[in-house]
């Protein structure tokens, strides 16, 4: 059984302090040499920013917090209960949130707590998956499936607490982003074993004129 969490309830992020994460990331992108652009209004899709450098892109969704926690799943977790049919069902929400990415895209995790007004919020780069899966061992952990900064717990064959806190790798920096750059373009080009819903890359080969050889054409189909 869980013993301790850090912060056992999260907010919602006030739209000021979105509109200040958004504009924040954005600096930090450029200071790393990439062209960013923006996206406004309200009524946006699952990404706030494209970042692109050289041809490549990334797709990214920032996500401001001022109290260490991130409610990602809390808008799915009542559909996933519906489609499981359990009381609360965080891995099925979990799912739900992943699926809800498309291709070549990172979130971008501000976070403010603590952080003085000369300083600059602590800023994490990580892929959907990655945080899908941290999520997961929370929900088996605490029971819910909020995303800590930091957070402690015991098992229930020990009394011992263990701190668990974000990969230190997730730190934003330009390595960072190089390295989740070149793994969702590699990724996003991978033949799909199917269609997904989400509509995954896939390969075309148009035959030549001459109908003596393939052509090769990478084509990405996304959301």
């Amino acid at each position: 059984m869980p013993l301790l969490n850090e912060a056992t309830q999260s907010k919602a992020s006030s739209w000021p302090m979105t509109v200040g994460a958004e504009g924040i990331a954005v600096a930090q992108f450029a200071r790393c040499g990439f062209d960013v652009l923006v996206q406004s209004g309200h009524d946006k899709p699952w990404y706030d920013l494209v970042v692109t450098k050289a041809g490549n892109l990334l797709k990214v969704s920032v996500k401001p917090s001022e109290d260490g926690t991130w409610s990602l799943t809390q808008s799915y977790l009542r559909r996933a209960a519906e489609l499981s049919g359990k009381k609360s069902d965080c891995h099925g929400a979990i799912d739900l949130w992943l699926d809800n990415h498309g291709s070549r895209t990172v979130c971008c995790l501000v976070q403010f707590r603590g952080v003085a007004i000369d300083q600059l919020p602590r800023i994490y780069l990580a892929s959907p998956a990655e945080i899908a899966q941290r999520m997961r061992d929370t929900a088996d952990r605490l029971g819910h499936s909020t995303l800590y900064e930091r957070y402690e717990w015991a098992s229930s064959e020990s009394s011992s607490k263990t701190a668990e806190t974000l990969p230190e790798n997730w730190r934003f920096s330009h390595g960072r982003i190089q390295e989740l750059l070149h793994r969702e373009s590699a990724e996003v080009f991978a033949v799909p074993t199917k269609f997904a819903r989400n509509h995954s890359p896939s390969r075309v080969w148009p035959v030549s004129a001459d109908a003596t050889r393939k052509i090769p054409m990478e084509v990405a189909l996304t959301a």
